[in-house]
């Protein structure tokens, strides 16, 4: 009785677990707070900080800030940049069984045929990289970028595999990569969010915003998602009738009492309250200036093919190189519509497909071209690709008559491009065999990627970790290698 007493507490609050463990500061709840809220990772919670959790970064970085930009559905390889002859050779032909025996596959049912690639290739640049016809743009800056051919994952449907990809486990819960990288290094702007994402084509990841959340860590890391239409960051403005000077008095006011919440409890997430107040309150400021895209000249509309105003992947291209330029230190784009299984004209390689590589080559190709000219290419790492790639038998979901032509999701073969950053440029490093199906020569998984990627960062992936509920977790878990070599 004398304990439910002490629980009553005099201003009238209600009991809580939180109370329950101050009043049991003696008991085993008390013993295991300390590593169930991993306190020893709350040096420094701010987003916006210079240095992050990391005092330095574990040896001197190459890349100071990552543009992530993900084709969500993901795009075939076959149809872009793993040319195979052979595959060509057997269009239309009855797959072996061999391929099929002992495979899981997303929707193919029965024996699917063959199917040719559907796009001509040729080689560009002193590398001679393979790029089909449906990306004729980038093709021109084919010795700026670092094909990884043989790219594999654990995964078959798209969130479990966009999870495996983001956050390094195909269960919910884990930190996103960009939440790792903002906790560990911070930002180099104050008055910008660390880590930052758009989405475009008309949907989100199947995995949803959990691909740019923060899991256990502090939810101040989590992507703060801003959009090129309408108010840039949904709610960050003031209500109306009420001014700018009002609004720092009401922050003031009330993070003088989450600070005062802070030093009885010690809950971190009431930091991150206070992070967010104050966060939210410089962005009135600096995120409509960053995300006014009208004030560019004319030659860089052009250039990205953008509209002012407009919800589209070139807008989201441009913001980008804006938020590189302040300072953002990961940026990750969606674009939504790649999922060609041809079930319709939209999902089909022969229509859809061909429209959504249209919406990116240009944009990609002036975002290259615009880093590289500003001197920003070389310490931003852009990455390119999707959450796994696509088999080289033809999916068809209605029949023979069918006209549209697709792919069902595959695991072990795809492709990823990297450029920038600390990579060495007009490198194809890794082969598939003959059809596509297997990664045969220097085969990359996603936890390899992931190391690679915190690597030009400046970041030991197996010594970046964070102890949460008595364990030290890390974003490529127990596994990853460092792709030695296609470091510059």
């Amino acid at each position: 009785m004398k304990l439910f007493d002490e629980l009553k507490l005099a201003q009238g609050e209600y009991a809580t677990r939180r109370h329950f463990l101050k009043a049991c500061s003696m008991g085993l709840g008390a013993a295991a707070l300390n590593s169930l809220t991993g306190f020893k990772a709350l040096g420094n919670i701010s987003p916006s900080s210079d240095t992050g959790n990391l005092t330095v970064p574990h040896f001197a970085p190459r890349a100071k800030r990552v543009i992530y930009l993900h084709m969500a559905g993901s795009p075939s390889q076959l149809e872009l940049f793993d040319y195979k002859p052979e595959l060509e050779r057997l269009h239309m032909e009855q797959c072996p069984p061999s391929l099929m025996e002992g495979k899981r596959f997303a929707f193919i049912n029965g024996t699917p045929k063959m199917l040719g690639p559907q796009a001509k290739f040729s080689q560009h640049g002193q590398s001679g990289a393979w790029i089909s016809e449906n990306l004729p743009k980038l093709s021109t800056m084919a010795d700026e970028i670092c094909f990884l051919k043989a790219m594999h994952t654990d995964e078959f449907n798209h969130a479990p595999a966009q999870l495996m990809l983001y956050t390094g486990s195909p269960r919910l819960g884990r930190p996103s990569m960009g939440s790792w990288v903002t906790w560990g290094l911070g930002s180099e702007n104050q008055d910008l969010p660390g880590f930052v994402v758009f989405v475009s084509g008309g949907g989100t990841p199947s995995a949803g915003k959990s691909v740019w959340g923060s899991g256990f860590l502090p939810t101040v890391y989590q992507g703060v998602q801003c959009r090129s239409h309408g108010d840039p960051v949904l709610y960050v403005n003031n209500p109306e009738g009420m001014s700018r000077n009002l609004r720092r008095q009401s922050i003031e006011a009330i993070n003088k009492i989450n600070q005062k919440q802070f030093n009885e409890f010690q809950d971190p997430e009431i930091l991150t309250r206070i992070s967010q107040y104050e966060m939210a309150f410089k962005m009135q400021m600096s995120v409509p200036e960053a995300m006014d895209i009208s004030d560019e000249p004319a030659y860089i509309h052009e250039m990205y093919q953008t509209q002012p105003g407009e919800t589209s992947f070139a807008n989201n291209c441009l913001l980008a190189r804006r938020l590189a330029e302040r300072g953002v230190r990961f940026i990750q784009l969606f674009h939504w519509g790649w999922d060609s299984h041809g079930a319709g004209a939209s999902g089909a390689l022969n229509i859809g497909f061909k429209e959504r590589c249209k919406e990116v080559d240009g944009p990609v190709t002036a975002l290259l071209t615009d880093l590289k000219q500003r001197g920003l290419l070389e310490d931003t790492l852009v990455v390119w690709g999707g959450e796994f790639g696509r088999t080289p038998m033809m999916e068809n979901r209605s029949g023979v008559d069918n006209p549209y032509l697709g792919r069902d999701h595959h695991t072990d073969a795809f492709t990823i491009w990297m450029a920038g950053g600390g990579i060495k440029p007009g490198v194809t490093y890794g082969e598939t065999d003959e059809i596509g199906y297997y990664g045969i020569k220097d085969r990359v998984h996603v936890h390899d990627l992931q190391a690679t990627i915190l690597h030009t960062l400046g970041m030991d992936h197996e010594q970046f970790t964070y102890r949460f509920q008595g364990r030290d977790f890390r974003l490529t878990d127990v596994h990853g290698k460092l792709i030695k070599e296609i470091l510059a």
